[in-house]
């Protein structure tokens, strides 16, 4: 498990954004205020060691001539080593420098050594530089030193200032950030409070006068819960008719059985009560077809997109359909763009332009016309013949499930053919409408390229 999740766990969402905000600007802190410290060191160490150096200077010069160097300055102190390590000279009884240190000196190497800690506090913190000198004596180890109380001093002070400085900006950066965390959650919480409340069709309340990222996202979860609504809408609907349309066919099949059971029947009156009976049985079996037809498409994420050769299509709908336009006494003709290919699921495309004829066939009169052409990038499919066509009450609500036009309320129909022609038109990126009195056309995208996303 990551530190993180170690941290903050499975706390609020502004609870993580307040560590997070705090954690970020722990280190931005540490870092800025380690560069400062840095840099203030860097120059109170240049300006000490050029405050040494000027006083080694005039302390070696003294020795060289065996004159005594000045000692009236605070702070400032030194003193003069044999080559054993013997003090013979100096103006302070702390000795400044060790064994080593002196051994290192007499060979000639010049050393800087700081005496003392920043933390905790020396009672006497210095610098020493050491050096080699020669005088009429012989060589001698001279040790310069210049105090550091004010270096210390002025670095613990910066030190105390810049933590003071960093819990300050960091408890605000903190408070800025839980205030600025629950104001742009707040809405998310308000919105999920109406969404828990209300019923089957919650709005969320969204503030019209802003236009950020929680906002848009509540304007986005209304219109998905709006297009949810609808939908829940037209399920109602769509079973509260599919009942009604299913009553019907089972309370004349239960009305002929009550009568069969009554009394005794002749076999010819048995006979139609067993045709009515077919009949209302075939109404059931092909209300049930459309509706799973319907189901299944409406189930489906996408068709089963192929290349589908057009002329070939309306050739096998119109061969499905010529023996029962002949009981009709009835011409089925076809008139297909030639070479023309369209990207559909065949078994769908079929299955709407079945549904066309089916419908001209039993409400239309007259030559009935299966054609397809290229429109720009759309393929259009035709089905017309030459009745009286659509009501014009009726055109409103043709596509609509169960809707039937009141002449064709005695018919057979279940009144769901148009709305599972829109359906696979819809499922096709296209369209279906009626085009004329009776002519209803399919426009659909030749190339899936060409679909809506």
């Amino acid at each position: 498990m990551s530190i993180w999740r170690r941290l903050v766990g499975d706390r609020p969402i502004v609870t993580r954004l307040v560590v997070a905000v705090a954690g970020a600007m722990t280190v931005v802190l540490l870092f800025a205020g380690g560069f400062v410290f840095w840099r203030v060191e860097y120059a109170l160490n240049r300006q000490l060691n050029q405050d040494l150096d000027a006083y080694r200077e005039v302390v070696e010069a003294a020795v060289a001539t065996g004159t005594t160097p000045p000692s009236d300055t605070p702070g400032q102190s030194y003193q003069i080593y044999d080559r054993t390590g013997r003090v013979i000279g100096g103006n302070t009884t702390t000795r400044l420098l060790d064994p080593n240190t002196i051994t290192r000196a007499a060979t000639g190497t010049q050393t800087y050594e700081d005496v003392g800690h920043l933390y905790p506090p020396a009672d006497h913190p210095y610098r020493v530089v050491t050096a080699r000198v020669q005088t009429s004596r012989g060589q001698l180890v001279v040790a310069s030193a210049i105090s550091k109380n004010k270096h210390d001093e002025a670095l613990r002070e910066l030190l105390l200032q810049l933590s003071i400085a960093g819990l300050a900006t960091l408890a605000a950066a903190s408070l800025v950030g839980y205030g600025t965390a629950r104001a742009a959650l707040n809405p998310v919480e308000r919105y999920r409070l109406a969404a828990e409340n209300a019923g089957d069709a919650p709005e969320l309340p969204v503030d019209a006068g802003k236009d950020d990222e929680i906002t848009r996202l509540g304007h986005t979860f209304n219109a998905l819960l709006d297009r949810i609504a609808q939908a829940n809408n037209r399920e109602r609907q769509f079973l509260a008719d599919a009942s009604h349309e299913l009553r019907s066919p089972l309370a004349v099949m239960r009305t002929e059985l009550e009568v069969a059971l009554l009394r005794p029947r002749g076999e010819e009156e048995t006979t139609a009560a067993f045709q009515s009976l077919r009949e209302q049985v075939e109404r059931l079996i092909s209300l049930s077809n459309a509706l799973l037809e319907l189901e299944e498409l409406r189930a489906s994420d996408t068709p089963a997109f192929e290349p589908v050769v057009v002329e070939k299509l309306i050739a096998d709908v119109a061969g499905r359909y010529s023996a029962q336009a002949a009981d009709h006494e009835r011409r089925l003709v076809t008139s297909p763009a030639p070479h023309l290919v369209l990207d559909g699921d065949q078994h769908w495309l079929e299955l709407a332009l079945g549904n066309l004829v089916a419908n001209a066939l039993r409400y239309g009169q007259g030559t009935i016309t299966l054609s397809a052409t290229q429109e720009g990038a759309l393929t259009r499919l035709t089905v017309t013949d030459e009745g009286p066509g659509f009501p014009t009450e009726f055109l409103s609500k043709a596509f609509d499930r169960f809707s039937r036009a009141e002449s064709s309320r005695t018919s057979k129909g279940t009144g769901l053919g148009l709305a599972l022609v829109q359906a696979v038109a819809e499922a096709h990126a296209g369209s279906a409408s009626i085009t004329g009195p009776s002519t209803v056309t399919l426009d659909l995208p030749t190339h899936a390229r060409d679909r809506r996303t």
